[in-house]
């Protein structure tokens, strides 16, 4: 059994799924209304941040996804006492009692997720030292750690590079640092964000990721008492403060998701409404929902998607930073370009192998061209860059079922997407990579009418 396939079984079997593979007749319009709540990539570095406070944090909507549980036994396994239960959508955690994990047992409940790099900062201030070991994370291409361990670099911390992972200590003490980030990673700005606030002194991070999840991690530890400016251009200060409380949040909904579901019901000529979803945090998406053809109404309480009749039209899509198209906006929107009139193109620019989910559309009878060297275009507004790619989409294609494998998160929603779209039959396994990032995945097609069954 590969590592994929293990790591695929052991995020299914964390959320309760009864298979890891399900079965679906496809060629159903998806309707009803669905529940979008946090997100995963402000959630999971929220329940970080509890490690650097002196009081219990309150964390509130809270998804009911693997990445949620896989954080929760590596706190756990820190010391950090938690109650509740994703399941409700509210977690307790109480840092009173933070230690030193074993390295071993750190390295198995890590799995395939990167977000051991994250305590870094977190364990440096609170017991001198933290150990990472190797990371995974979704096959989308290279995603190296090189711009937080520079960061930590920059603090001041020793970085040693162990056969067993990365060993960090700050032996002198941690200090105030300028740093510039070669690109505006949010990863990177999170670690500098966990490791400044408690740094003395003023620290200034260039270049910075100003995604929504960004700022509503700067709203939790401001609230846990730290000083944090956002300033033009890219720039965030942090004023270094010498103790931290917990925090009361409610999570920002998972904008990731609710375009996920959107794509769903454009693909399949259905209608959903995504409670939860707020316009201001998806107006680019929305944007381009439009010029494809597809409707949107803005309620107090989410956002309804759907296909309002008529022929879909092709769109030039370019991924981007905050306030850009997002990388993880692009793959389930392809499935949905495959059933516009005429030719889309989509120019990924942040990760340089995410359209490796297409294989799968094109056996089931999707015309798409991958350009790997990307496509130059005279109207780009986003700099090219070197390792970027192209997928060019020509529709409308009936699409048939056929067996997938899902090779990462979001690109296995995609898989999910197309199968419920194709005409006949589709086996999708690895489902348990879906379940990092969308909860309560079962219930929500149960809900919008899709016709599955699990593979025992």
């Amino acid at each position: 059994m590969n590592s994929l396939v293990q790591d695929a079984r052991a995020a299914a079997a964390r959320v309760g799924l009864k298979s890891d593979t399900i079965v679906i007749e496809g060629g159903r319009p998806l309707r009803g209304s669905i529940d979008v709540r946090g997100a995963k990539n402000l959630v999971t570095k929220a329940m970080v941040a509890s490690l650097l406070g002196d009081e219990k944090s309150i964390l509130r909507d809270v998804p009911d996804i693997s990445d949620v549980h896989v954080v929760m036994s590596l706190l756990g396994a820190h010391g950090v006492q938690i109650t509740g239960d994703p399941a409700t959508g509210v977690l307790v955690l109480d840092p009173a009692n933070v230690s030193h994990g074993d390295s071993a047992e750190i390295d198995a409940l890590s799995g395939s997720s990167r977000i051991p790099i994250l305590f870094c900062g977190p364990l440096l201030h609170r017991l001198g030292r933290a150990f990472i070991p190797d990371l995974g994370g979704c096959r989308i291409g290279d995603r190296p750690i090189d711009f937080h361990l520079d960061a930590l670099r920059a603090f001041g911390a020793i970085v040693d590079k162990l056969p067993s992972g990365i060993d960090i200590t700050a032996p002198n003490g941690l200090h105030a640092a300028k740093i510039e980030l070669p690109y505006p990673s949010v990863g990177a700005t999170e670690q500098v964000l966990l490791t400044g606030v408690r740094v003395p002194g003023e620290t200034e991070l260039k270049n910075a990721a100003i995604e929504p999840e960004i700022m509503d991690l700067i709203a939790v530890l401001q609230k846990m008492g730290a000083i944090i400016s956002v300033e033009p251009n890219r720039t965030i200060l942090i004023e270094g403060v010498d103790s931290l409380g917990g925090y009361n949040h409610r999570a920002l909904f998972d904008r990731n998701e609710a375009a996920s579901w959107a794509s769903a019901a454009l693909a399949t000529g259905g209608s959903i409404f995504t409670a939860g979803a707020k316009q201001s945090e998806m107006m680019t998406f929305l944007n381009v929902f439009r010029k494809i053809g597809g409707a949107f109404d803005i309620e107090e309480d989410g956002i309804r998607f759907y296909h309002p009749g008529g022929d879909l039209k092709p769109v030039v899509v370019e991924t981007d930073v905050h306030p850009g198209f997002m990388t993880d906006w692009q793959q389930p929107l392809i499935v949905a370009l495959t059933q516009a009139h005429g030719t889309s193109i989509v120019h990924e620019t942040v990760y340089e192998n995410r359209f490796g989910f297409t294989d799968a559309l094109i056996e089931m009878g999707a015309n798409i061209e991958i350009h790997k060297e990307g496509l130059a275009d005279p109207n780009r507004r986003v700099p090219r860059r070197a390792l970027e790619q192209a997928a060019v989409i020509t529709g409308p294609t009936k699409l048939h079922g056929t067996e997938m494998v899902v090779p990462d998160l979001r690109g296995g929603f995609s898989h999910l997407i197309a199968a419920l779209t194709a005409e006949g039959q589709s086996v999708v396994s690895n489902l348990g990579l879906i379940a990092r990032g969308y909860g309560d995945i079962v219930n929500k097609l149960e809900k919008l009418g899709a016709d599955f069954r699990f593979q025992e």
